[in-house]
């Protein structure tokens, strides 16, 4: 297994592209070639064929590696594997530690599954390793969680909240002040006033479940935000899965998973194009 193969100096890519093509390569201070069979798996999260274009990176090696194509969206676009790494991880940390394997309480998993993992699985597995490590009892707490984290995720929230007010608050005037173009102010009025309702009935909602005693709201509602999202996608694609799922910022086996988890059905025949 090769990781970052496009951060390798391009001296080395010569010496691997004569391994591939060759099959053999010379030991340090060897005299006798070594006859090698072997396959290999290598990964980036660069772009190679800009590398490519840009001279850095060997194009016959790139032909050579770049057989079987497995594109791995980060982790934010398949928050629904986190609940399984986090496990997996929580327990290789126990094993390296030599400790007892913590447990993550679901509210401390729904955190983890809101944030945005900038530095994707290996960002998680540290993660994991800090909890085994610092949480104090045996069941992983959301207050447990690194701090860093979640100021981070406070941050972003803040940011997105802004943003999305700065929006609402611009697109009124703007659409009452463009007199000259009436389709267009009719346009922006129109999104803005959805956008409310949405977001009204989505409080009201919540406010209702609330008084009658529901816990796990966010549970309870997230699927059916996803439903939706995925029958309009589909629909705006014409029922191409890879165009949905590029909409929707998934890869296509996520989405494929979400089709079949929640039981969606499109209006339309889905090809996996």
């Amino acid at each position: 297994f090769l990781d970052e193969i496009g951060d390798m100096p391009f001296s080395t890519q010569t010496r691997l592209l004569r391994v591939l093509a060759n099959g053999e390569f010379y030991r340090v201070g060897g005299q006798q070639p070594v006859k090698v069979d072997v396959r290999i798996i290598a990964a980036t999260h660069q772009n190679l064929e800009q590398l490519v274009q840009q001279g850095k990176f060997r194009e016959d090696l790139f032909y050579r590696l770049n057989v079987i194509r497995l594109p791995l969206p980060p982790l934010r676009a398949r928050r629904e594997d986190i609940p399984a790494l986090a496990s997996h991880f929580m327990q290789q940390a126990g094993k390296q530690m030599n400790t007892a394997v913590k447990q993550l309480s679901p509210d401390a998993l729904r955190s983890m599954q809101s944030f945005d993992w900038r530095g994707n699985v290996r960002q998680l597995e540290n993660v994991c390793l800090w909890l085994t490590v610092m949480a104090a009892g045996d069941t992983v707490l959301t207050q447990d969680l690194p701090p860093e984290l979640l100021a981070d995720n406070a941050a972003d929230s803040l940011s997105n909240n802004n943003a999305q007010a700065a929006l609402t608050t611009q697109e009124i005037p703007s659409a009452q002040m463009n007199s000259t173009s009436p389709i267009h102010s009719h346009t922006s009025t129109a999104i803005t006033e959805t956008s409310i309702s949405w977001q009204q009935a989505l409080a009201d909602w919540a406010k209702q479940s609330l008084q009658a005693g529901e816990t796990d709201i966010l549970q309870l509602a997230t699927p059916e935000f996803e439903r939706v999202l995925l029958r309009e996608a589909l629909s705006h694609s014409g029922g191409r899965k890879l165009a949905a799922a590029q909409l929707l910022g998934w890869g296509r086996n996520t989405l494929t998973r979400k089709l079949t988890l929640l039981d969606v059905s499109s209006s339309k025949p889905t090809t996996e194009e």
